[in-house]
């Protein structure tokens, strides 16, 4: 009969899971940057990009404290959130939509990371792995500041200029309704007020 694994052994597969998601990650966010039509919004997936690559560094020190070999594990739930933001990236939305989604998009990953290391700093503590704990707590605090800046991206008008281009759509099919002789593509109008918007 196989000997049943340790906290210690859930700790490891969740570390390599982990570790697995950050460079999934790393592939992810230039991507999302490139489809971002709002500087502030590109400049902050630029900026966690490089938080990431140092998140890899610090996850690979957590493995040497611990005398393991760094080495990750396919993390599925990642893989999940990243294919459903491709997926959304594939719609034809205006501007300031676009960038209203990629933001939900990044949110669920940082919220799936900050459940991670969550778990993961709580196991290092009860097993008395200082290091580990120290690591992790700099890269959870680093996730938790990624997902704030996306919040006041948000807040600050992203979210606001695409309730304005969706009532401007909203206004131009009524119109489309009274008087259809007039020949405007429905959707054309969403994406004018965006750009007009667009700072």
């Amino acid at each position: 009969m196989a000997q049943a694994g340790t906290l210690h052994d859930a700790f490891i597969e969740e570390l390599r899971d982990t570790y697995d998601a950050e460079k999934q990650l790393i592939k992810a966010l230039p991507k999302l940057a490139k489809a971002a039509a709002s500087t502030d919004l590109r400049a902050a997936f630029e900026s966690h990009l490089e938080e990431t690559k140092g998140h890899v560094e610090r996850l690979e020190q957590v493995f040497q404290s611990l005398e393991e070999k760094p080495r990750g594990k396919h993390c599925e739930g990642i893989a999940g959130i990243i294919e459903e933001g491709k997926s959304m990236m594939g719609e034809e939305f205006d501007e300031a939509t676009m960038d209203a989604v990629l933001i939900a998009s990044g949110q669920r990953a940082e919220h799936y990371e900050m459940a991670a290391y969550g778990t993961l700093i709580a196991w290092a503590q009860s097993m008395g792995h200082t290091e580990a704990v120290n690591l992790l707590q700099e890269i959870l605090e680093e996730e938790k500041a990624a997902d704030e800046k996306l919040t006041n991206l948000a807040e600050s008008g992203i979210n606001q200029e695409a309730a304005e281009a969706a009532h401007g759509e909203d206004d131009e099919e009524e119109e489309e309704e009274e008087a259809p002789s007039r020949g405007r593509s429905k959707g054309g109008s969403a994406t004018a007020v965006a750009t007009r918007r667009r700072r």
